[in-house]
């Protein structure tokens, strides 16, 4: 009986409402657990270019490859993997490049803004890796109640 209704119903829809339904239906909700986006190949090339500029100095402006700015980084990180982002936070921010994840959903190379004036790249837990600020040089960095992404993205 369940079956029959479900086919008249099916029947009715046009097919791309019964795909939504069942797809909601398959997931248990209506959100993804994990964001599309780019592979996860493209995502790790990035990040593992990232990390190869560790111990370069900060500056503003930098695109590399002797020095780079936070946004710089994560700029020629992907691009490294082939993946062409604006090139400025604000401009990151303001593309369709990105999608808004939360920091559960956060995996090795997503972005994690702090604001929209500094990006770095996601590691896992309570780490990030980017260039910080004059002075500094490109790592790691500890997430903590001052220092810490008020918002997480993945590239599409």
């Amino acid at each position: 009986m369940l079956v029959a209704a479900l086919l008249a119903i099916a029947v009715v829809l046009p097919v791309s409402v019964a795909l939504a339904v069942s797809a909601r239906a398959a997931t248990g909700s209506g959100q993804h657990r994990h964001p599309a986006g780019i592979s996860r190949r493209l995502r790790l090339e990035a990040w593992n270019f990232a990390r190869r500029q560790r111990g370069k100095p900060y500056k503003w402006g930098g695109i590399g490859p002797r020095s780079y700015d936070c946004s710089g980084l994560v700029w020629a990180a992907y691009r490294s993997a082939g993946i062409i982002l604006p090139r400025t936070t604000f401009e990151m921010l303001d593309s369709h490049d990105l999608i808004r994840i939360t920091w559960r959903q956060a995996r090795r190379g997503d972005l994690a803004f702090f604001g929209r004036e500094h990006v770095e790249m996601f590691r896992y837990g309570y780490w990030t890796f980017g260039a910080a600020h004059t002075g500094t040089r490109v790592g790691f960095h500890r997430i903590n109640r001052f220092w810490h992404p008020t918002m997480y993205f993945r590239v599409r």
